[in-house]
């Protein structure tokens, strides 16, 4: 093996590990904090509990509640991260996030028009991810020559945004008609929905599926992504199948995206700056990026929903509105960073 390969190697070895750590020790923050904290000396007997599945004692059943939220909270901030660096490498643009392709507004319409009917949360669950699916397919329809193309031109991608932006000022514009002739009853459920909120999201096994089967597809083709984003006209005659690998890139940060916005509505500024602030730390290689941001995106998420949930306890704030506040800075300081 070359000695820079293995050094490589080594280094997201060490890197991925380190977060790795550091993610499950927000989870473990994440179940000891709250209204009634749980002492860490607890923890091990609270989780012994839990396993034998026998009488739970308090510590135990708080534990279950806030560790089942966390996981939600850390697959849905894991998913948005890779979704956001598949989608800037697809876009050839650092400032590009999940959203952008409009995915996550007909997510929204779906949403709202079940909330609006007053269904169940298993059918506002599904109009949502049907909503991103249909948003998805339609992009596809109107830009598919764009994605089938091996050449990865500025033109082509600039289409495939103009064409995402223009599906999602539509979808907003049904959002808008949904909110002022929705019953009252139902405003805040809604209004909360579009800001993001994990109160109440159950933990299921279908978006750590989706992250799974995204986190390989990324991890096998991350040399190619290297490759398009360094010489993106050359890269075919490089043997990368770039429409082969442009339409995956598409199809996976869209399903990532449809996955999250169904568990926990539109979290804003995770998908963007968790890569800026990945890139920033370790480079823009992305066998180091993908599981790097993945990481850090799931464990940024369950601590703003830590702190959503306790900062005006026993009242919890939507996880969206702490991302905001804290992305919006974040964001700002990256592009000053990005000028110099």
């Amino acid at each position: 093996m070359h000695p820079l390969s293995a050094s490589l190697r080594n280094r997201t070895g060490l890197i991925t590990a380190g977060l790795l750590a550091a993610s499950l020790a927000s989870i473990v923050f994440a179940g000891m904090t709250g209204s009634v904290s749980v002492p860490l000396a607890d923890i091990p007997g609270a989780i012994g509990e839990l396993l034998n599945g026998g009488p739970a004692s308090m510590a135990a059943t708080l534990l279950e509640l806030r560790a089942s939220r966390a996981l939600t909270a850390f697959v849905t901030g894991a998913a948005l991260s890779l979704a956001g660096v598949m989608m800037q490498a697809l876009l050839r643009n650092p400032l590009a996030d999940p959203y952008v392709l409009g995915i996550s507004s007909g997510s929204a319409v779906g949403a709202l028009a079940a909330l609006m009917l007053m269904a169940t949360a298993w059918a506002v669950d599904l109009s949502a991810f049907g909503g991103a699916v249909a948003i998805s397919m339609l992009l596809y329809l109107l830009a598919r020559r764009d994605l089938r193309s091996g050449a990865a031109a500025e033109g082509g991608t600039a289409l495939l945004l103009l064409t995402g932006v223009i599906l999602s000022a539509l979808c907003a514009a049904l959002v808008t008609l949904m909110l002022s002739v929705a019953p009252e009853n139902q405003l805040r459920n809604m209004v909360f929905w579009l800001i993001g909120d994990l109160a109440g999201a159950p933990l299921r096994w279908l978006p750590w599926i989706v992250l799974a089967a995204g986190l390989v597809f990324a991890l096998r083709n991350a040399r190619a992504m290297n490759v398009m984003a360094l010489h993106a006209e050359a890269a075919s005659t490089l043997g990368i199948r770039v429409g082969a690998l442009r339409k995956g890139l598409f199809f996976i940060s869209g399903l990532l995206t449809a996955s999250a916005v169904t568990t926990a509505g539109s979290v804003g500024f995770v998908g963007l700056i968790i890569p800026h602030a990945i890139r920033f730390a370790f480079g823009p290689d992305h066998r180091l990026l993908i599981p790097a941001a993945t990481l850090t995106g799931g464990a940024y998420l369950v601590l703003a929903d830590t702190l959503a949930r306790t900062v005006i306890a026993p009242q919890q704030l939507p996880v969206g509105v702490i991302t905001a506040l804290i992305g919006a800075p974040v964001f700002l300081y990256q592009l000053h960073r990005l000028r110099k």
